[in-house]
């Protein structure tokens, strides 16, 4: 069962971290300045906003408010992952691993700092057809899953929440479910994958309420 933008119950927290053998969380960054004017980020490194800030917060709250299911937090390096990461982090009294490099966002090469607007007038309507420099698919499912399964290993049975960009969390949400809807990620939004053998389930799938 798939949960989508709706409330997790009580019982059903109680029952995942009875019954499931591992979760990984995954959530998007807060809003960033970029993502207010549409400006694709990539790599670049830009600081959450006001918004993005209240973003983290109010999930943050919504998680100490809910059946603890994370036992940490880990993100990418860039600081509106890291930022939105320490925020949920604190609120919820649980460690901060590490940043890892290999969750973060797409390298969309050429196109980074622009608007639609701008990257239509320079490379047309189907820019992403385009040879701009962008990291491929296979590149970022590659590095993805890398670091998942050493997080995996290393963190054995610690359920752990994963904060990084939209692009990237779409494609490996892509590669781990592979009959999951990929569907447009909002800023913080917040998904959960089972682990069962050596395959990923989804339970909740882009969820926002706490931003209602």
């Amino acid at each position: 069962m798939v949960v989508e933008d709706t409330q997790l119950t009580e019982v059903f927290l109680l029952t995942v971290r009875r019954e499931f053998d591992l979760l990984i969380g995954i959530v998007r960054h807060g809003q960033t300045d970029w993502n207010a004017k549409g400006i694709i980020q990539g790599q670049t490194d830009i600081p959450l906003n006001e918004e993005g800030i209240s973003q983290a917060t109010a999930l943050a709250e919504r998680l100490s408010e809910e059946d603890s299911i994370w036992d940490a937090v880990i993100s990418s390096d860039l600081m509106r992952a890291r930022d939105t990461a320490v925020i949920i982090a604190e609120k919820l009294g649980i460690p901060l691993l590490t940043a890892d490099t290999r969750f973060r966002e797409r390298s969309f090469g050429q196109v980074e700092g622009t608007t639609e607007a701008e990257r239509a007038q320079r490379y047309g309507s189907d820019w992403r057809k385009q040879d701009v420099g962008m990291e491929t698919n296979e590149s970022i499912s590659a590095r993805g899953l890398e670091a998942i399964e050493e997080l995996m290993k290393n963190d054995d049975g610690r359920n752990v929440l994963i904060v990084s960009h939209g692009s990237f969390i779409a494609q490996m949400l892509q590669t781990l479910c592979t009959d999951l809807e990929d569907t447009k990620l909002g800023n913080l939004s917040y998904s959960i994958l089972e682990r069962r053998d050596d395959s990923w389930f989804p339970l909740l799938h882009n969820c926002m309420r706490h931003l209602e």
